[in-house]
C-alpha cells in the first residue's frame, strides 16, 4: 500500500470513530462544482452579453425613435418628447433617454484616444450635432437607462448596478465594426441610447449597431 493510501484509510478510520463526522470527497476538476465562481465584473459581463444577444434587436426595434422625429418633439419640450419617445428610470424629475436612429456624415474623428468618438452632421447643416462614443472607454449610462427592463431594485446594490452600466458599453464597444482609413467626409447609420437632461443638451450616443452608408 502506497504511503498516500495508507494515510487516507487511517484517515477514514479516524473519522469513523468521530460522532458526526463524514467524508466528503474532492470535487473532480472538470466537474462544474469545481468552477471557480463568478465575481460582480463577470456577471454583469455576462448578463450584458445576454441582452445584446437575446433582448435589444426587439427592444431597439420597439423603441427606436429617429432623429427628424425626435428634434421635432424637443421643440415642445424635453418632457414632452420624453413621454413620446423616451424612458424615464426613477423619480420625475430624472433625465430622459432615447433610443436614437439616425443618420449622417462624420465632420470630425477622433480614432486615437481610448475615448474614441466621431461627430456626425445628422441634420444637413454642415455642422456636427451627434457624437458616437467609439471607445474603448464608453462614458455615461444612457444605454443601461434607456432599457425599461432593467429596475435598479432588482439588483443588489449600486455598485452593481453600475458595473452592469459598464458591461454594456463594453459590449457597444467591443461589437463595432468600424472600417479603416479616415472617417471623415464618410456617412453613417446609427442606433443608439443617449440622456438628455435638458432640450439643450448635446447628443452623444453610445452606439448599438454602425454601418457606413454606401456612397
Amino acid at each position: 500500500m502506497t504511503p498516500a493510501r495508507t494515510a487516507l484509510v487511517a484517515g477514514a478510520l479516524a473519522c469513523a470513530l468521530l460522532p458526526g463526522c463524514k467524508i466528503v470527497p474532492n470535487p473532480d476538476p472538470e466537474s462544474d462544482a469545481a468552477a471557480a465562481p463568478m465575481d460582480d465584473d463577470q456577471r454583469m459581463a455576462l448578463q450584458a452579453a445576454q441582452i445584446f444577444d437575446e433582448r435589444l434587436p426587439a427592444y431597439v426595434q420597439d423603441h427606436v425613435v429617429d432623429a427628424a422625429t425626435l428634434r421635432a418633439a424637443l421643440a415642445d419640450g424635453l418632457d414632452t418628447a420624453g413621454t413620446a419617445h423616451g424612458i424615464r428610470p426613477g423619480s420625475e424629475g430624472s433625465p430622459w433617454n432615447f433610443v436614437l436612429r439616425a443618420e449622417g456624415q462624420v465632420v470630425e474623428a477622433d480614432r486615437e484616444s481610448r475615448a474614441a468618438s466621431m461627430v456626425l452632421d445628422s441634420n444637413g447643416d454642415g455642422q456636427g450635432d451627434l457624437t458616437v462614443q467609439l471607445g474603448p472607454v464608453i462614458r455615461g449610462t444612457a444605454l443601461r437607462d434607456a432599457l425599461d427592463f432593467l429596475i435598479f431594485t432588482d439588483f443588489r446594490d449600486q455598485i452593481e448596478f453600475a458595473k452592469l452600466a459598464r458591461a454594456l458599453n463594453d459590449q457597444a464597444h467591443q461589437r463595432l465594426a468600424l472600417p479603416e482609413g479616415n472617417l471623415v467626409g464618410r456617412s453613417f447609420t446609427v442606433e443608439g441610447a443617449m440622456t438628455l437632461p435638458s432640450v439643450d443638451e448635446p447628443w452623444v450616443v453610445v452606439p448599438i449597431a454602425l454601418s457606413e452608408v454606401a456612397p
